[in-house]
């Protein structure tokens, strides 16, 4: 399967984005879909999972709250809601499928990768 983020960019603290992906190329309800971010000179850390039905979600602990995760398996696609943004949510937000997976957090059960769309948060 093929993944394309979109929807980053410049906002301020306080601000809302919606982050989307794109998915192409197989049956998406196969997969559990997560989104993870990387801020430099950082690891990439886990942010939010959705399952194959899009009935069970998980967050990070961080980002709890604010954030929501949803899918439309219609469209093929899966949203990041980011509400309250603050300064340390900057990094570059990156969407990845698990075949036939659940809310997992390890980025090692994601098998398809998204390229990575660009969260800044100014304060």
């Amino acid at each position: 399967v093929q993944l394309q983020a979109s929807g980053g960019g410049l906002v301020q603290a306080g601000g809302s984005l919606r982050l989307s992906c794109a998915a192409s190329g197989r049956t998406f309800s196969n997969y559990a879909m997560g989104w993870f971010r990387q801020a430099p000179g950082k690891e990439r850390e886990f942010v939010a999972a959705i399952n194959r039905s899009g009935v069970r979600t998980d967050f990070a602990d961080s980002v709890k709250g604010r954030f929501t995760i949803s899918r439309v398996n219609v469209k093929n696609t899966v949203y990041l809601q980011m509400n309250s943004l603050k300064p340390e949510d900057t990094a570059v937000y990156y969407c990845a499928a698990d075949l036939y997976g659940n809310t997992n957090r390890a980025s090692q059960a994601y098998e398809y990768w998204g390229q990575g769309t660009q969260v800044t948060v100014s304060s």
